[in-house]
Order: structure tokens, then sequence, then C-alpha cells
């Protein structure tokens, strides 16, 4: 099957999605939009999941970059956000609940995948991109591959995202806080460091790296990968990941939609439909880069 913003190939029990819109980052989606990056990679999940003769799949970007995060320009609009005119009801938390509860189960198709996954990431893995790369069963990153929640500076500090949990087990209680709520930027090389990834290599062997890694996961029998990705599915959910990705996620998801800025904050919404995406998302930034840290990269 062929899609617009993904390709998809398939050799030797080895299905390859490759994030094809490499003019806007690979950026994906939002929820309750009909097209996009995510879509199509959700779609091509599907192909790979249905298909008996695939036992693991690859996801990668195309480009300079793996993926830059979620298409902010859609954020909000799928309640029914409105463009702050005299008269305009807010959304409802009926429909923000809706919304919120199928993207939770979307990213969650990655976590459960019953394939074994692969993340190849280089360049931007920002936001969506480093949440793709922690859901995968594996991932292998560039050393100087950028990582980072940076998303989580529009204001959601933790709340609103289904991978909070899993972040915790994977990488610790402190560390963990430690990513949400700065939203710092890091290197695929501390990535691996942290073991949020599994490993980082040079850019020129990360091709390599990540073939012969599938190409030895692929010697596994179809069943063997078919129950131990149900039986891991199992473990997560007794430990309550299925209630604090999706359950819990999108009600706080919901609870966030609704935040209320103060006049010394910033509101990115607000300042989107003021001044446009771009000057929007550079003034968010700003606020963190504007002036020299006082704490992450600051000299020593």
């Amino acid at each position: 099957m062929e899609y617009k913003y993904a390709l998809y190939e398939k050799k030797g029990g080895i299905a390859t999605i490759t994030l094809n819109r490499p003019e806007k980052l690979n950026v994906l989606n939002m929820m309750g939009t009909k097209e996009g990056v995510f879509t199509d990679m959700l779609s091509a999940m599907t192909e790979a999941e249905d298909d008996d003769e695939v036992k693991v799949i690859v996801i990668k970007g195309a480009g300079k970059h793996f993926c830059a995060g979620e298409d902010l320009s859609q954020a909000g609009f799928v309640y029914g956000f409105g463009t702050g005119k005299t008269g305009e009801r807010r959304p409802s938390e009926r429909v923000r609940l809706k919304y919120d509860k199928k993207f939770m189960q979307d990213w969650c198709r990655i976590l459960y995948c019953p394939k074994i996954t692969i993340g190849q990431g280089h360049g931007y893995c920002l936001g969506a991109g480093t949440m793709i790369l922690h859901f995968c069963d594996f991932a292998i990153v560039t050393d100087d591959a950028e990582l980072g929640f940076i998303e989580e500076r529009i204001g959601t500090v933790g709340s609103a995202n289904p991978f909070v949990p899993s972040l915790i087990l994977t990488v610790g209680f402190k560390r963990a806080r430690d990513l949400i709520y700065t939203g710092r930027r890091f290197s695929g090389k501390e990535a691996a460091e942290m073991n949020l990834v599994t490993k980082s290599v040079p850019a020129k062997l990360l091709n390599r790296e990540v073939t012969e890694l599938a190409e030895d996961l692929a010697k596994l029998p179809r069943d063997g990968i078919g129950i131990g990705k149900a039986t891991m599915e199992l473990w997560l959910n007794i430990m309550g990941m299925h209630t604090a990705s999706i359950s819990a996620a999108y009600f706080s998801h919901t609870l966030f939609t609704n935040l209320r800025w103060e006049p010394d904050e910033y509101s990115f919404f607000k300042e989107r439909r003021n001044q446009g995406l771009k000057d929007a998302l550079h003034g968010m930034q700003d606020r963190y880069t504007k002036h020299p840290p006082k704490y992450y990269g600051k000299k020593k």
C-alpha cells in the first residue's frame, strides 16, 4: 500500500516505515486531523501487524531529521478552539475527552505493538520524535541526535502525556522529572547514557547497526514474538500501565486544555493567535534560551 506521508518497505521479515515529510521535518499531525505523518505511520503499522511474514518493524525518518515533534499549528483546533472573538463558546469537556482518549490509545499502539519495534533516530528527534523512540522496543540514534520533551514547555509540565509512567520505569523518577519539567534538549549520546535509548552510534554507522539488530531479531520464531509481546503487555498492565498511559493521560490532557495563564506567564495558544505559529514558537523557546541558562548548559 502507498501512503502520502510515509514509505513502507518489507524485506526478509523486516518492515521499514519511513516518516516522509522531510520539508516539514517529519512533524506529526495532531489527533482528530484526517491526514499527516502520524496517521500514515499508524496505517503502515497496521499493514505490518496484519502481515504474518513481518516480525520486526523499523521506524525511521526521511531527510535530515527523524521527527521534530507535532504540528502545533493544529493543536487545540481539533476541539473547536476559536479565534478569541467575543461570543465564541469554549469547547465542551465531552469533545476534549473524546479526542484525548483516542489520542492516548493511538500513541500506545507503538508501546503495545505485537511485532518487535526499532526506532532509528537522527537529527531532530524532538517532542513526539522522542516519544516514538521511547515507546519502541529498541531505539538506536546517532551520537549527535537532538532529543527532548520540548513540547512540555507549552505548559503541560508532565500532564497530558502517555509516556510519563514508562519514562519513570526507564530512567528513574528523578531523571524523568528532570526531562519533563525542564523540557531541555540532550544528545543521543546522553540519551544512551541514561538508558532512554538502547544505543547511540556515529552517524555513519546508524543504518548498519539498525539493520544488523533487525536481522538478528527476525531470526526469532513468529509465535515466540507474538507470545512474548502479548506477555509484555500483560506485565505492563499488571503494573498499571494501561490505566496510567491511557485513562489517566487522557483525563490529564483534558485538564491541561483548560489551563489558565496568568499575566506573567507565556500562553502559546494566545501568542499563536496574535503573532502566528512561527513567532509563537520562537517566543516560547526564547524564555529558555534568550538569557544565559542558570542551571543546564551553564559554563563550569
